[in-house]
């Protein structure tokens, strides 16, 4: 059977997605991306798929399919996980002519997929006609491996050079001419080891921020989605580590409290070695890759090895934790001034991070606390703070998983082991936090220690202290 092989515009047009499972957002995604009206439906979905309807991305009737979805689409999309049922919309579609794929099934498809390899409007779609996705899969990394990222900018140059062509009063055979002399002159020979004669690689030290792929940077993601290679902190989040190209190579070289983890010294080597063989290397990092991150050995090695690197900020976590809280580290009635250390150091000093004294006005803020919070408590005593300073612990910031327990120094030892990557911020800044933080905090001690209390009892007594 011979495919007729077309790119087709969407842009605008009603589309047809029945099912919102893992497999149905990834064909609205397609869908989105080339701009069509998508309307999905499907009983249940991804939590994905609820955020595009509820912002408006999509629309989506949250039941089972009826013929009458069919009415005015364009193509139709079966991603349900019954065969049956996509056989049914196939077979309607098909009453209406119009065009349908059922994912997975040849049979019932009028159109297939193509494995994409895109470098901005350069598109190269490969087919098997369905028989076997896993080779068009294995073609397409091939190609990316060959044609890089430099390709974007390339095809772009290209086509304002051929507008130009267009614009004068030439020979239609000259111009054909000219734009294939165009193509040779500049074209991006590769070398054997499908790497740009004669360069060299580049580093990127990019902060991933603290987990929340919203809070990822445009040139992070930018960067991130031309990686060749990817060597990633153990703490960054799912969302953003599903933004690397299928055909980077990944490494996990996170380091995490207990566990066997890479070496600093594995990870520079690493660097170094990728980069010496032209790749495009990512070093990702939770938050922002110089605070607590050692970018700074890192950027030593590559100096050292003369190696091009470029590092790119992340929303560190102290910042986003406080976000998150409604904390505000500054604030000109309590606080004029913000402190960050760590709990850990290195190994290869007896220096102790902690300043000897911190002034009352002052925002602190301790990465990687741990759970010694006895230790912690003595040390803030230590350093002059009283012991009615307010102080929170968030757990696992901007994530869904986040969790802000709000206490005392006099009570910091009671705090709760709550799930890394945690975050300690103390001062007086701690009693703006967010109420319904609070109040969700409150009601657990009223339930556990004071029955009879409610929490608007809590409450007003916080606001008689912060006044």
């Amino acid at each position: 059977m011979h495919l007729f092989p077309i790119f087709v515009k969407v842009a605008g047009r009603r589309c047809l997605v029945v099912g919102a499972g893992t497999v149905g957002q990834a064909k609205i995604q397609s869908l989105l991306d080339a701009g069509a009206r998508v309307c999905v439906v499907a009983p249940h979905g991804t939590a994905t798929v609820a955020e595009w309807a509820l912002s408006g991305a999509i629309l989506w009737g949250v039941r089972e399919f009826q013929p009458v979805d069919l009415d005015g689409a364009f193509l139709v999309i079966a991603a349900t996980n019954s065969s049956a049922t996509n056989a049914v919309i196939h077979q309607e579609c098909q009453q209406r002519n119009v065009l349908c794929n059922s994912v997975d099934d040849p049979a019932n498809c009028d159109f297939y997929y193509g494995s994409v390899v895109r470098r901005g409007d350069l598109q190269i779609a490969i087919s098997t006609a369905g028989k076997s996705p896993s080779l068009a899969q294995r073609l397409r990394q091939d190609l990316e491996k060959r044609i890089g990222p430099e390709y974007t900018a390339w095809v772009e140059e290209l086509g304002q050079e051929r507008e130009k062509l267009f614009a004068q009063s030439i020979d239609p055979e000259q111009r054909k001419r000219l734009l294939h002399e165009l193509v040779s002159r500049k074209f991006p020979h590769k070398d054997s080891s499908d790497h740009i004669l004669g360069s060299r690689g580049k580093v990127f030290l990019v902060g991933a921020g603290p987990g929340d792929v919203e809070l990822l940077t445009v040139k992070a993601l930018n960067v991130l989605q031309s990686a060749e290679v990817v060597l990633h902190d153990e703490l960054v989040g799912r969302d953003v580590l599903a933004l690397i190209p299928e055909t980077a190579e990944v490494h996990n070289v996170g380091k995490r409290s207990g566990q066997k983890s890479a070496r600093q010294e594995h990870i520079n080597a690493l660097l170094i070695d990728y980069a010496s063989r032209g790749y495009r290397v990512v070093r990702l990092k939770g938050g922002d890759p110089l605070l607590f991150g050692r970018a700074g050995e890192e950027i030593e090695a590559l100096r050292k090895a003369d190696i091009e690197f470029e590092i790119v900020p992340g929303v560190t976590a102290a910042l986003a934790a406080a976000a998150s809280a409604q904390i505000p580290l500054t604030h000109r009635e309590v606080s004029s001034a913000l402190m960050v250390l760590t709990s850990h150091h290195s190994k290869f000093t007896d220096s102790d991070p902690w300043p000897a004294h911190i002034p009352t006005n002052v925002t602190l803020v301790v990465y990687m606390p741990g759970y010694a919070y006895e230790v912690t408590k003595a040390k803030l005593l230590k350093a002059g703070l009283s012991h009615r300073t307010p102080c929170a612990v968030i757990s696992q910031a901007t994530s869904a998983q986040e969790q802000v327990f709000r206490t005392t120094i006099a009570d910091l030892h009671d705090a709760p082991r709550l799930p890394a990557p945690t975050l300690l911020v103390v001062g007086d800044v701690v009693r703006f936090a967010d109420h319904a933080t609070l109040r969700q905090q409150f009601a657990q001690q009223i339930s556990e220690f004071q029955p009879h209390a409610t929490v608007q009892d809590f409450v007003s007594e916080e606001q008689e202290q912060a006044e």
